[in-house]
This record gives structure tokens, C-alpha cells and sequence, in this order.
């Protein structure tokens, strides 16, 4: 009867007897159930996390552009990434909401609190960076097992594309995403750090900004052997050829491009098809 007694006094205290307390990556403490079954994801490259870990049968919703796995394009939408329809999440009932500090604005992180729905929040940047935000995103759902087995699969990916680019000549290599103005990667995006790892080099790698705006002459002068593009964008090279001065880049002149499909953009797992595609491209 006392334990009985103590348990109820503890339910009371705490608001579930289901739940833990957790940290997310912006150091939030927030209490999760025990086992989240109801899931909305603000973030494609979060849907393509929660699916890895074997958790996609419990995402409810995603928001616009999600393509990766094709299953979770069949889910429904709570609209935009960085504005998703709060009344839209409301009617799904969820007992978790995963967001990205990334893309999901703060105004939106504090409506869903207002609304009291339980929010976790991942922080990805970096290859090491998704390492992390699987083995948080593991601890949020519970899936910590599943979350360790997933990391390791994918480090030992890392590593044979490691091995295969070892000890062979790096290609200078450009990725432009638009051009008026020139934007680029910089040294802090992902996707420098995949071209690093796949045998090549960002010509803008040593800029600091993540997307830096560049101009034209300082392109020229970094002489970039090759270009890097996403099929299916606006940057193709019939386009480039028209753009006025760029037929000076040595990329240009020799007609050397390589192509990547939008999986590049993704801080998830499926960034390591892409991490795969560039390294079997760049030294085949």
C-alpha cells in the first residue's frame, strides 16, 4: 500500500509517468514520452533521420519538400519549413514534434510551446554533426540501440570513401547554387566537407560564411578544374557557358563538370549516397 501510495504521489508530481526528461542540441531539457508514436517532422533531413532509425510507420506529418525516403512523400504536410500551420499540427494530435535549429525559426519553436506540444530540437553541422543528431534524435524516440547501430554503418561508409580517395590528387572543384550573385559553399557547409572527404576541394573552402556570396574575379582567380552541380537546378552548364566571363574558368573551358543529385543537401543519411557518387566521379 505505501508503494502503491508513493507511485501516485509521483504521478501527481510529474505530469507523466510515461515520459523522460532529455536534452535536445540547443540544450533544451524536454520532457518526451516514453515511446513516441505520433511524430511531425519540420525538417526533411530530420524525416530522413526518424526513418533510419526505424521510426517512419510513426511520422505523422512532414512539411513541403520532403522527398527522402519515397515512403514519407505519402505522409501529409503542415506547410512550409520555416512557417508550418500551427492549426495544422494542432488537428494531428502529436505527441513529439522533431525541428531543426537550422531552418525552424525560434517564433516557431515558442508557438508550439504556447500551444504546450512537446518539441525536440536537433543542431546538425558537419559530417560529425549528423553523427550527433541521430544519436540525439536515438535518445528522443528511444531508439538507442537502433541509433548506435545506424552511426556505425555509416562512419564505416565514411571510411572506405576515405580509403578509396587516399593518396590520390585532389580536384579543385566550384559548386555554384546561383549566379546573380555567385553563391557558393563555404568553409562551415556540409557539403565541403563531403567534397573533402570524396577526393576533391572546394575552391571556396577557406571562405568562412556557409553559403558565401562571391564574385566572378575572385572565382577566375581560384581556377577551379571542375565544376560540381545538382541535376535538375537552374545552374546547368548550357547556362553557365551564356554567363558573361565564365568561359574564362578553366572548368568551363574544358568542359568538366560533375553532377549530384539533391541528396547533396541533406544533412542525413542519405547524404552518404551522394558522399559515394562524388567519390566514385571524382577517382572512378
Amino acid at each position: 500500500m505505501r508503494k502503491f501510495c508513493a507511485w501516485l504521489i509521483f504521478c501527481i508530481a510529474v505530469p507523466s509517468c510515461n515520459a523522460r526528461i532529455v536534452t535536445d542540441q540547443l540544450g533544451r531539457t524536454v520532457q518526451v514520452p516514453e515511446h513516441p508514436h505520433r511524430l511531425v517532422c519540420l525538417m526533411p533531413s530530420v524525416v530522413d533521420d526518424v526513418y533510419a532509425l526505424g521510426a517512419g510507420a510513426d511520422v505523422i506529418a512532414v512539411t513541403d519538400y520532403t522527398k527522402y525516403p519515397a515512403d514519407a512523400r505519402t505522409k501529409p504536410s503542415v506547410g512550409s519549413i520555416l512557417s508550418p500551420s500551427m492549426e495544422t499540427i494542432l488537428s494531428l494530435h502529436p505527441d513529439l514534434v522533431l525541428g531543426s535549429a537550422d531552418m525552424s525559426h525560434t517564433e516557431t519553436l515558442q508557438q508550439l510551446e504556447r500551444l504546450g506540444i512537446v518539441v525536440f530540437m536537433v543542431s546538425t553541422h558537419g559530417v560529425d554533426g549528423i553523427y550527433e543528431s541521430i544519436a540525439s534524435l536515438g535518445l528522443a524516440l528511444n531508439r538507442e540501440n537502433s541509433a548506435r547501430e545506424l552511426i556505425a554503418r555509416l562512419r564505416g561508409r565514411e571510411a572506405a570513401v576515405r580509403r578509396q580517395a587516399k593518396g590520390k590528387p585532389a580536384v579543385s572543384i566550384l559548386m555554384p547554387v546561383g549566379y546573380d550573385p555567385i553563391v557558393t559553399i563555404g568553409k562551415h557547409a556540409f557539403i565541403t566537407e563531403l567534397i573533402e572527404i570524396a577526393g576533391g576541394r572546394s575552391v571556396t573552402g577557406d571562405i568562412n560564411q556557409e553559403w558565401p556570396q562571391v564574385s566572378l574575379e575572385a572565382v577566375l582567380a581560384r581556377a577551379p578544374e571542375a565544376l560540381l552541380l545538382i541535376r535538375g537546378s537552374r545552374m546547368s552548364m548550357d547556362r553557365i557557358r551564356e554567363l558573361p566571363g565564365w568561359s574564362n574558368m578553366p572548368a568551363v573551358k574544358n568542359n568538366r563538370v560533375y553532377y549530384v543529385d539533391d541528396r547533396i543537401n541533406l544533412p542525413s543519411p542519405v547524404a552518404f549516397d551522394a558522399l559515394e557518387e562524388l567519390a566514385r566521379q571524382f577517382h572512378p
